[in-house]
């Protein structure tokens, strides 16, 4: 016997799958800007209700990678007024063949905020923030060794959340889901050394006790030494195609 649950979780499952097939295509360039989707054409493809096929369109509406007109039908919108900031926007374009680019154009934006909320972070942290912090640069230490990037990743994620929540500044706080796509992108492709570099850790440590001291002036400068090793790293493992 079918549950309710199980139904539900089936119809949802149906949603996703619809919503990322679609999303990736949109995002690699499969569907290019002004092309028309068919909402039956796309409930006869994968086989699911009407019903399922505008829930996906609502998504990608609200994500606005499209735009449904009257007589026309769903049509694909330019490149510039995505939400690129959407972290499934953010998934499905470092899934993609433009990933090399969308890595590096995260990186770039990581580079220029990043530094100012652990200079901010320095000066506001609670304690409790601070004590996450250091909690989380020693997790960092602790998985660097031993091909544990999953683990790494946890903490590493979790480190910038803090920095970024601490710095008060909730338009700052409001990018840890940005951050964590593009570490989590940066990982599960592959685009980082087997182990991380041990001076990158050594200054997540330094800046996790430039927080703690409140010294703005140490943490944002080590927090920027950390964006340029990271664009470091793309060159070698991730080169831009188009320079």
């Amino acid at each position: 016997m079918t549950t309710a649950g199980q139904t539900a979780s089936a119809g949802q499952g149906l949603h996703t799958h619809v919503l990322d097939t679609l999303g990736l295509a949109i995002t690699a360039g499969e569907y290019p800007q002004a092309s028309v989707l068919r909402t039956d054409e796309i409930a006869q493809r994968f086989d699911v209700s009407r019903t399922v096929v505008r829930e996906v369109v609502r998504v990608l509406e609200s994500m606005s990678l499209v735009e449904s007109r009257r007589r026309v039908g769903v049509t694909v919108r330019a490149i510039e007024e995505w939400n690129v900031y959407d972290p499934r926007v953010i998934r499905w374009r470092l899934a993609g063949v433009d990933r090399p680019r969308q890595l590096r154009s995260l990186t770039v934006l990581r580079s220029a905020i990043e530094p100012v909320a652990a200079g901010l972070a320095a000066r506001h942290a609670t304690p409790e923030q601070c004590a996450e912090l250091t909690a989380c640069a020693l997790g960092m230490v602790a998985t660097s060794r031993g091909h544990q990037l999953d683990g790494y990743l946890k903490h590493d994620i979790a480190f910038h959340r803090v920095v970024l929540n601490a710095s008060g500044n909730e338009m700052f706080a409001r990018l840890g889901d940005v951050v964590a796509e593009v570490l989590t992108g940066r990982t599960h492709y592959q685009v980082m050394f087997d182990d991380p570099d041990p001076a990158a850790v050594t200054l997540h440590v330094q800046v996790a006790e430039a927080v703690r001291a409140g010294d703005a002036e140490r943490a944002e400068r080590i927090t920027r030494e950390i964006a340029v090793g990271a664009l470091a790293e793309l060159d070698v493992l991730a080169p831009d195609p188009s320079g």
